[in-house]
């Protein structure tokens, strides 16, 4: 036949590309080139479909040319991606009062009566958009045929289109023209196509599943969906068409295997079983791809009608990446950019199933990844004591402040009323790998009942058993379905592939021994930020604190401090051993001392009996340290300053710690951060204080160490000047997340409340805390970066805050030649992946 610029037959040979065909009608002549028997197929261009839309006439008469005179026909969408979507397939085109009688003849009578009033039903409602409920779902009978045929011509004043070319006609002008509608044009930019997508549309001979003999239609995949694991999975439906055994259950469905609960394909027709267990291994291994088979029997003859990459969940796109690998059908590097950075997410956590029923009762803001079931408690003391008795619990709280961190670490996972992703909550569970939801602003918590009154009234009390469902931002009554965790060899094996191409460094953010174990088991290349105060929340310690913030004079808070050092210096040899000698960063105490004080009538009195003083000075002396803006005020290096006795007990703990690990053949140099920097003079006199200690140290233990001193970078006026801090400082960490805050003059913990209006009016392109301003705050660090290394070339830098771990932040710091990145230890994955990513991407030439 000779083809017309606006279609052409698909053969092995026709220059047919998804670019301007569509995957279908690319991936009909994979199939046909790899000799599966695929109908014949006709494919029309995005320009063809473009130009029907805009009222050209379509090609019918040169299409039917192309075919057997008297054939069936489908008409499918095939846009360039898959996830685009497009209008409906209709089967069955041609037939008529002529082709019907002959289908009676060949197929019987009920075969023909069924398949001609499904096509006068689906042009009617597809085609000439009549309304469906004219045409109700009535067995297949003449008597059926003739009342939609008589209802047709009452609502169109015209009779049923007999010929083929006008049917034809007609669905092509109508899947076009579907394609360029409002609704349609929202839906594809919903799922990131670009405004001009363009849709190819093939016409395929139609093959049909009814009649005598083994017939049917069906859908065979070979790995499962879920877990990725090889697995023979589908339907197959007999007297069907298309993808009914996908949309139709009933009489008629069996088995693909055999299997001991009813009949089987298997057993029904062995070799068609054997054909498309042949099929799926060839797709797999010419197209590299898991592929979902659809396929028709007709009289036991076999139709490969479509294949389409297998749907799958996170951890089955890293299951099947790995399997492709080490059989040799893709290179380890193509695995790695198979699967997302962000997907990792849901496999370092249990999930819930997909496949179980969801009672959802509270929506917010997916803030932590993961899962998990619990009982409702409504404090951190309640969260406490349901773990003493081992009981797993939920938190909920309005939101969340530093005295609930041991609650949090007591619970199973966190909802919050308010907050945003950075806030308090989201920022804690993302470091402890809890699940978590905040911003569930539609919830009313009742502390004093010990209740929750969800939208629509619904009223949950403590110790009602829920599910948190961190991923999806949903809160679920009863206890759901779980996945548990995919942290197997697979996991490791993708992994370790990964750091073969990435060029970055990934350290964690660790303050507790368990955040370090979690790090060193996600192969983190060191901590990048111990934030030391987190270790000053337990009890015993709580109480030595605030002696210590009550303390009188110097001499009385260095004695209150003599008792946190033996804790201290165990919590750095605990960490030094943990981390086996690899880098640690410790930054030295940050938080305004309020924080370590109880804010109830209650609370003060507990702590007036504690340290014996009358109730009226500790509430005095607590007034007295509550500041107006205390993330701006009296907090890190200010503290080391004005109160340097910290920071020397701190400091005299880290060199003990590096002698006692030093001794057990531990070497470790480890990395000191001053927090809060904004003047070359604040590093100077902490530094000074710092190699005093060092040098009282070396001569009452007779033992040498080294360690490096550095800044944590979080004002502007820090990344300013640099260049003169550099002068002190071996390293630079820049902490993002203070510095977003004092860029914008936002408080992180607060902007969830006007952040999505901000970026919904496109004032921000994102929420500045949780994707990393590159425009403002980047030029702040490249600033920073440029004029420390102009005074020292070897100065190391890094980010340490909670951008550490999310990819565009990553690929910031490798195009301003940062040595590494630091995380929560349940992102370094994501991070170690999002690396790799980005130096593949960046060899291969593809855009990040």
């Amino acid at each position: 036949m000779q083809k017309t610029p606006d279609h052409a037959v698909i053969t092995p040979t026709e220059a047919i590309q998804a670019g301007t065909h569509g995957w279908r009608a690319k991936c009909l002549q994979r199939l046909i080139r790899l000799d599966l028997p695929v109908p014949r197929t006709v494919a029309l261009p995005f320009t063809a479909v473009r130009a029907i839309a805009s009222g050209q006439p379509a090609p019918a008469t040169a299409i039917l040319e192309a075919f057997e005179p008297g054939v069936l026909l489908s008409v499918r969408p095939s846009p360039e991606n898959t996830d685009w979507g497009g209008p409906g397939t209709l089967l069955n085109i041609g037939l008529n009062g002529e082709s019907h009688a002959r289908l009676a003849q060949t197929h019987g009578q009920a075969v023909a009566d069924a398949l001609y009033l499904r096509f006068i039903q689906s042009y009617a409602i597809h085609v000439a958009r009549l309304d469906p409920d004219m045409f109700d779902a009535s067995a297949a009978t003449p008597e059926a045929l003739r009342t939609a045929l008589r209802a047709y011509e009452q609502e169109t004043d015209e009779p049923f289109p007999e010929d083929p070319a006008r049917q034809l006609t007609q669905a092509l002008r109508s899947m076009s023209r579907a394609w360029e509608g409002t609704t349609a044009r929202l839906l594809r930019k919903a799922k990131g196509a670009p405004e001009d997508a363009g849709l190819g549309l093939v016409v395929q001979e139609m093959a049909l599943g009814m009649g005598h003999g083994v017939s049917g239609s069906g859908v065979i995949q070979f790995v499962d969906s879920t877990t990725g694991l090889p697995q023979i999975t589908g339907r197959y439906l007999s007297q069907s068409l298309g993808r009914d055994a996908l949309t139709r259950a009933g009489e008629g469905t069996i088995y693909l295997q055999r299997d001991p609960r009813g009949p089987s394909l298997e057993e029904l027709a062995p070799e068609v079983f054997e054909d498309l267990i042949r099929y799926g291994a060839i797709c797999r291994r010419r197209l590299r791809e898991e592929m979902q088979i659809e396929f028709t029997l007709e009289n036991g003859r076999i139709r490969v009608l479509d294949a389409i990459r297998v749907t799958r969940s996170s951890r089955a796109k890293l299951k099947i990446a790995v399997a492709l690998a080490e059989d040799g059908v893709i290179g380890k590097d193509e695995a790695v950019l198979r699967v997302e950075p962000r997907a990792l997410s849901e496999l370092l956590h249990p999930q819930v199933d997909p496949r179980g029923a969801r009672d959802v009762f509270a929506r917010g803001i997916a803030a932590s990844p993961g899962a998990a079931v619990g009982r409702l408690v409504f404090s951190s003391a309640s969260a406490q004591a349901s773990a003493a008795r081992g009981e797993s619990c939920i938190l909920v709280r309005r939101e969340t402040s530093p005295e609930d961190i041991r609650g949090m670490h007591a619970a199973q996972g966190v909802l919050t009323e308010r907050g945003g992703m950075t806030s308090h909550a989201a920022v804690i569970a993302r470091g402890l790998g809890l699940p978590c939801v905040v911003g569930a602003s539609g919830l009313q918590l009742d502390p004093r009942e010990k209740r929750l009154i969800a939208a629509g009234g619904r009223i949950l009390n403590e110790g009602d058993l829920v599910t948190l469902d961190g991923t999806a931002g949903e809160a679920l009554a009863g206890e759901a379905m779980m996945l548990a965790p995919a942290l197997d060899d697979d996991f490791r094996k993708f992994l370790s592939w990964a750091d073969e191409f990435r060029d970055i460094g990934v350290r964690a953010n660790a303050d507790t021994p368990e955040d370090a174990l979690t790090a060193l088991n996600f192969s983190a290349e060191g901590v990048g930020l111990c934030r030391t105060e987190h270790m000053f929340f337990e009890q015993d310690r709580l109480i030595a604190m605030r002696e210590m913030i009550f303390a009188d004079d110097p001499k009385d808070r260095a004695s209150s401090l003599t008792r946190l050092l033996p804790m201290q210096r165990e919590d750095f040899i605990h960490l030094f051993s943990i981390m086996e000698g690899l880098p640690v960063c410790i930054r030295l105490f940050d938080p305004p001392l309020h924080e370590f004080l109880p804010h109830s009538r209650e609370g003060l009195r507990e702590l007036a009996e504690a340290l014996d003083r009358p109730l009226s000075e500790i509430t005095r002396r607590a007034e007295a340290l509550s500041e107006f803006n205390p993330m701006l005020g009296m907090r890190g290096v200010r503290l080391g300053v004005t109160l340097p006795e910290i920071y020397e007990m701190q400091a005299q703990a880290i060199f003990e710690a590096t002698i006692a690990v030093g001794a057990r053949g531990i070497q470790v140099v480890p990395e000191i951060m001053i927090p809060l920097v904004s003047a070359m003079r604040e590093v100077e006199l902490v530094k000074t204080r710092l190699e005093a200690v060092a040098a009282q140290v070396r001569a009452r233990r007779g033992v040498d160490f080294a360690y490096k001193l550095g800044v944590m970078v979080e004002t502007p006026r820090a990344c300013l000047r640099a260049g003169d801090i550099a002068q002190h400082a071996g390293f630079l960490s820049f902490g993002t997340n203070d510095l977003t805050q004092m860029t914008y003059g936002l408080s992180r913990d607060d902007a969830g409340r006007f952040m999505s209006a901000y970026v919904n009016q496109g004032v921000f392109p994102e929420d500045p805390f949780h994707t990393l301003d590159i425009d403002g705050v980047g030029e702040l660090l490249l600033i920073g970066a440029e004029r420390g290394r102009a005074t020292r070339p070897d100065l190391t830098l890094s980010i340490c805050g909670e951008h550490g771990g999310n990819p565009e932040s990553i690929a910031f710091a490798r195009r301003a030649g940062f040595d590494y990145v630091s995380c929560s230890p349940y992102r370094v994955p994501l991070a170690r992946l999002a690396a790799a990513h980005l130096a593949l991407q960046e060899r291969k030439g593809l855009k990040s």
